[in-house]
């Protein structure tokens, strides 16, 4: 019960990982913050979630900054704190760099890159004040590297990167823990809701999604490297290897890159 009685906020969490996150921390005696856009399936993953703790729905689309101050004073007026902010909605991407409209890559960062910011400036100050809290930001193994058909996804997952870093640094003497999570292949919707270059959703699920790591198991290390307030955590199998390749033989990797089958 390493988490009993914190108060854990999760945005999109009426799926994959952020589900799946929702009920792992309620195992472990959390009080729950659930948020996405839709009510009804946020409802369903509180009455699915076990463990003591309480449950408060804030539904909304994150790319509505200007409701973030309202839901997080709701947040704050209802439990009187925030402790770990999990800044987990995102968007995927299937389309070539050729193929896609610019309106899908303002999208795309909307999403991934500026609704976390927006959402973290708006609780930091609440947890400074507070004297200390953590910020989880599910970033993913394109935040260290790039594939083809991902452009705008990877450019916004590495965003998260140059910005998170800075503020581990602004705030370290303030007690706010930052950590940057990489997930690899996981098995969630993530393909079937990527968009397409239309902007369209993909409505496939990949051949490397559907074979990922289940998404029950990627929340247990989640929980881990939060309980030892890592800065950056890799959460994969044999996709990893790519982190090396990039690193210590980027000639190779480049070559290899060109080839990989992505989708």
């Amino acid at each position: 019960m390493r988490f009993r009685n914190k108060v854990v906020w999760i945005t999109g969490a009426s799926s994959g990982i952020g589900e799946a996150l929702a009920y792992a921390f309620a195992r472990e005696g959390a009080h729950l913050i659930l948020t996405a856009r839709r009510r009804e399936r946020l409802e369903a993953v509180r009455d699915a979630c076990t463990g003591e703790g309480k449950r408060l729905l804030l539904p909304f689309d994150v790319t509505d900054y200007d409701c973030h101050p309202t839901m997080v004073g709701a947040a704050i007026e209802h439990f009187g704190q925030v402790d770990i902010l999990v800044n987990n909605a995102g968007v995927s991407q299937r389309s070539l760099v050729l193929e896609t409209d610019f309106s899908v890559d303002r999208r795309i960062m909307e999403v991934n890159y500026f609704s976390v910011v927006s959402l973290t400036k708006t609780v930091l100050p609440y947890m400074i004040e507070r004297g200390g809290g953590q910020i989880a930001v599910v970033s993913s193994l394109l935040g260290k590297f790039s594939t083809p058909l991902r452009s705008a996804y990877c450019a916004s997952k590495h965003a998260l990167h140059g910005y998170f870093d800075a503020l581990r640094a602004e705030v370290y003497d303030k007690n706010i823990h930052i950590t940057l999570i990489c997930p690899g292949f996981v098995r969630t919707e993530v393909s079937l809701h990527a968009l397409r270059g239309d902007g369209q959703e993909h409505g496939r699920m990949d051949e490397t999604i559907e074979k990922g790591m289940p998404a029950e198991v990627c929340a247990r290390h989640i929980l881990n490297a939060l309980h030892k307030r890592k800065e950056e955590v890799y959460i994969a199998r044999y996709e990893k290897v790519a982190l090396y390749l990039k690193r210590f033989a980027p000639g190779l990797f480049s070559k290899l890159i060109r080839r990989a089958k992505v989708a």
